[in-house]
Formats: structure tokens, C-alpha cells, sequence
């Protein structure tokens, strides 16, 4: 008889320096988050830009698909706790497709050679087509606002994406990260 049973769920294993990674990340989204510095107040139906997707791109371009994803679990569950609407109230909408920024953005980094413009541009959309598509899905927005939301805030979003994920990247790697 076997002593040592099969595990029911794949388990996977962070190094010290990807546990140090997800912490600072993390403290920057919590940071980001309790000074409302991440969210940025817009007039469009979703309340708020955000640039607290930026650690969570990071995440997974700097240490991969898990540091990323829990990155991003961190900024979902900040975004959940201080629901200013009542869409981010529901943690399908809030939490779900933060979760996913960072492991996009390593994907697309990872099979595009180090591209960090395309996996900013991907984590972002990842954010906005995921909030608003789940919004829409689950009735919270109708889909034209949705699409205007996706316009008005996403593409400066993803510019801004663009330019401090590239730079702080760039940077990263000059200092020999």
C-alpha cells in the first residue's frame, strides 16, 4: 500500500526571490490602493481609471505566470474590499480577471521575445475586456457603455501601461534583474 497518496491538485513551488518579488509587488498594489492613488476618478460608467494593473504586468514579466496572477489576486481583492460601485461589489467582476493580468503579460512577454510594449498592451485589455466583459455579462452594464468604457479609459490605460512597463523594465534589466 502507498503511504504517500497522489496529490489531488498540481502543486507548484515559488523561490525565495519569487516570494520577495510578489511581497513588493504586492505592497505596491496595496499602496496604490489605500492612498486611491491606483484608481484614478473618471466620468464614464466604471467609476475609476487604474493603473494598479501595472505591479501585476510586472509580476508576470519579472517572475512569471504565478507571481503575476497573485499579484493581480491582490489588486481584485483591494478592488472587492473597497467597492465604490456596485459592480466591484461582485468578486466574479472584481477579482477574476485581475487574476489573469500578470499571466497574460508573461505569455505574450515570454513567446514574443522579451516584447514588454506587447505584454503591457495584453495585461491591460485583459483588465478592461475582462471587467467589462464580465459587467456586461452578468447585467451590470449594457454593452454599449461597456464599449465606451473600454475606449475612454482603456486606451489611456494601456498608453500609460505602455510607457511605465517599458521604462521600468528597461531599467530592470540594465541593473542586471
Amino acid at each position: 500500500m502507498n503511504s504517500n497518496p497522489t496529490p489531488l491538485a498540481p502543486s507548484f513551488k515559488l523561490t525565495t526571490r519569487q516570494m520577495a518579488v510578489s511581497g513588493l509587488l504586492g505592497a505596491i498594489a496595496i499602496i496604490l490602493g489605500s492612498t486611491r492613488l491606483g484608481f484614478i476618478p473618471v466620468p464614464t460608467p466604471a467609476g475609476h481609471a487604474t493603473i494598479m494593473h501595472i505591479p501585476a504586468i510586472l509580476g508576470g514579466i519579472l517572475e512569471g505566470p504565478v507571481v503575476g496572477a497573485l499579484t493581480g489576486l491582490i489588486f481584485g481583492f483591494y478592488s472587492f474590499l473597497n467597492a465604490t460601485n456596485p459592480m466591484f461589489a461582485d468578486p466574479l467582476i472584481a477579482i477574476l480577471p485581475r487574476i489573469f493580468i500578470g499571466v497574460t503579460a508573461y505569455y505574450s512577454y515570454k513567446y514574443l521575445r522579451g516584447n514588454s510594449v506587447v505584454a503591457a498592451i495584453v495585461g491591460t485589455l485583459t483588465n478592461t475586456i475582462g471587467v467589462l466583459g464580465l459587467a456586461t455579462l452578468r447585467g451590470y452594464l449594457p454593452f454599449k457603455a461597456s464599449a465606451t468604457v473600454a475606449l475612454v479609459q482603456g486606451t489611456p490605460e494601456v498608453v500609460v501601461a505602455v510607457l511605465l512597463v517599458t521604462l521600468l523594465v528597461k531599467a530592470l534589466k540594465k541593473l542586471g534583474y
